[in-house]
């Protein structure tokens, strides 16, 4: 059994070590409803900075330095607006480029947790929170 991880209010939650020779668990992507997969990629590109790597008329994968989500077509608005993700970022370094590309953002927060995060949510009701150790 893994050790418990660190989550008292007052220090950031570190993810526990990687265990072995890089044979388990490699990356975790999350797949998140659009309910226009044409203004999904549109957003993404042209307001985060992301590149296409897959665009069928089922699904998209998109991807940033080492974030990549996927999509799939939903006709249900309240799906996608109760679908979030988080991704451990540079939330400055992501502020700065994002509302260069013309997002209105707020500044990223130190939250009670220990986390610096920002918000965004996308035209369809995703949520996406950047967030890194404060």
């Amino acid at each position: 059994m893994p050790p418990p991880v660190n989550a008292s209010p007052t220090e950031p939650v570190q993810p526990p070590e990687a265990a072995g020779t890089g044979h388990g668990v490699l990356a975790t992507v999350p797949v998140l409803a659009s309910l226009h997969l044409a203004e999904t990629r549109q957003f993404y590109v042209e307001r985060l900075g992301f590149t296409a790597l897959l665009e069928m008329d089922n699904y998209l994968i998109l991807q940033r330095d080492g974030c990549e989500l996927h999509f799939w077509p939903c006709t249900e608005r309240h799906i996608a607006e109760n679908t979030s993700c988080y991704v451990r970022a540079d939330t400055g370094l992501l502020h700065a480029d994002f509302t260069a590309r013309g997002l209105q953002l707020a500044p990223p927060t130190v939250q009670p947790w220990g986390m610096k995060e920002m918000y965004v949510i996308d035209p369809h009701g995703n949520l996406l929170k950047f967030g890194e150790p404060a």
